[in-house]
């Protein structure tokens, strides 16, 4: 027989999980737990960054843009992805190319860096997060364009 002196588990507010589980899409956060009490609810998700397919388009006698030869859904580079280490997006949001409309960008292909120096700048959530360089080197090209959205991972720029 049951303890008649244990306590009823309390059912689950599955309002709360949603509610929470929205909150993961919209901010790109992992994880995240609320405490009630007693009731302690975690919402997690696991990410995983698949790299993007690359199809490279051999010169034509006849040519064509990348979308009039490419099947749908592929990804048409007409150069080689450039040598060197490449800076991710830590998070989800837009990036921007300079600290403010009109300024110049922050760096531009073949300007030389250090460590700690601000590349770009992602809005997110209404805060803008600057992204320094990992490591001091060349900046050798800049693979987003100024107030583009940008995945968790997505690859922003090279550096040498």
């Amino acid at each position: 027989m049951a303890d008649p002196d244990a306590a009823e588990p309390r059912p689950i507010d599955s309002a709360l999980v949603r509610e929470l589980a929205d909150i993961l899409a919209d901010t790109g956060l992992t994880e995240i737990e609320v405490e009630r009490g007693d009731l302690r609810i975690r919402v997690a998700r696991e990410i995983t960054v698949a790299a993007p397919a690359v199809q490279h388009v051999a010169a034509a006698s006849h040519p064509q843009t990348p979308a009039q030869s490419a099947p749908p859904g592929a990804t048409v580079s007409a150069t080689p992805v450039a040598r060197g280490d490449a800076v991710t997006s830590p998070m989800v949001g837009t990036v921007y190319l300079q600290p403010k409309p009109g300024d110049p960008p922050f760096v531009r292909a073949g300007d030389t860096v250090s460590e700690g120096q601000t590349l770009l700048i992602i809005e997110a959530m209404k805060t803008m997060n600057p992204v320094p360089a990992p490591r001091a080197g060349r900046v050798v090209e800049v693979l987003v364009d100024d107030a583009q959205p940008v995945e968790f991972g997505e690859r922003l720029v090279v550096i040498e």
